[in-house]
């Protein structure tokens, strides 16, 4: 306990460092003092404005967004018992997008300011209906799996429909580019509209501790141990719904982080799902706010987009984790 006491202090004092580090830098080239001021005290300036309206909603979407993307990966993995499971892997994400991309290609997006991620969310609400109907009451994992699995093919293909006969190539750029993921842009407003369903989620996630620890044991002794594998699993996918439907809404498509966050973080908590939890929030969040940071600092003038520079880092890092445990599992 000791031990992880010390991780999740760590990882806390890491995201203290890059919330601040968000919060200061950005091309207006304001002096860290003053900023924090006009953060603070500040009352109808141009530097108030800056630091209320655009750097803080960035930050806290950054945070909560790494969050519950780590925390729903540790939770995907922990109930499959599958290190390469990942939240993206329900469907829900992709679902949330085509939303998103219908409302872009009708128009609803510039007729009302949050028809886009209200359509977003009406998506991923529907990919959890099918995915449980898919499933059934009493499913295993692997039924789980497949549902997840034919519920974001079916949602990139009509994603890629939308696409293809987008008549206007104006929306089809702005849809491809929202689909990078990006937190440029976004405004407390956003903040608003996910922390209620990302907050929910969040606790959902969290209830599923000692199931996951019980499941470690296998399914027959999680279920002798009191634990209901048909409530694990709608809480799973509930949650998961919750903090990833909320993110893809706000933020577009983001992914890497809830596959490589827990991955990484799993030899330090030991073998533990539940301790892995935690950590893995905090370290995803840690790992946004680093990618939002960066993609401010390098190419700035051409608009790097986030869920681009996540997959670019994410994929080598996670490729080399598979070799690594791979060699291991080897010798």
């Amino acid at each position: 306990m000791m031990r992880l006491a010390l991780l999740l202090t760590l990882l806390a004092a890491l995201n203290a460092a890059l919330f601040l580090t968000s919060l200061l830098t950005g091309p207006a080239g304001l002096s860290p003092a003053p900023a924090l001021a006009a953060l603070i005290r500040g009352e109808g300036t141009a530097e108030t404005l800056v630091m209320r309206e655009i750097r803080l909603p960035r930050a806290l979407l950054a945070a909560m967004i790494g969050a519950s993307l780590g925390l729903a990966g540790a939770a995907m993995q922990g109930y499959l018992r599958n290190p390469l499971a990942e939240p993206g892997l329900l469907g829900v994400s992709g679902s949330a997008a085509l939303g998103a991309v219908i409302a872009l290609q009708t128009g609803l997006a510039a007729a009302f300011t949050l028809a886009l991620p209200l359509a977003a969310l009406i998506g991923a609400v529907v990919a959890v209906a099918l995915i449980l109907a898919l499933a059934g009451r009493h499913g295993g994992s692997i039924t789980l799996i497949l549902a997840g699995i034919a519920v974001s093919a079916m949602a990139g293909a009509l994603t890629a429909l939308v696409l293809n006969l987008s008549p206007n190539p104006f929306a089809a750029a702005e849809i491809v580019f929202w689909m990078m993921g990006s937190l440029a842009d976004r405004s407390m407003t956003h903040v608003w509209l996910a922390l209620p369903l990302m907050a929910l989620g969040w606790a959902l996630l969290a209830s599923l501790a000692r199931g996951l620890d019980a499941l470690t044991l296998g399914e027959d002794v999680a279920a002798s141990l009191g634990h209901a594998l048909p409530r694990l699993r709608l809480t799973l996918v509930a949650g998961t719904a919750c903090v990833v439907g909320a993110g893809t809404a706000v933020a577009g498509a983001i992914g890497f982080i809830g596959l490589v966050v827990p991955h990484i973080l799993r030899p330090l908590v030991g073998a533990r799902p539940s301790h892995l939890l935690a950590a893995s929030a905090l370290g995803g969040a840690a790992l946004l706010l680093a990618a939002d940071i960066a993609v401010r600092l390098i190419l700035p003038e051409r608009d790097l987009k986030l869920g681009v520079l996540t997959a670019l880092v994410g994929a080598p890092l996670f490729l080399h984790l598979i070799y690594r445990t791979r060699r291991e599992g080897l010798t």
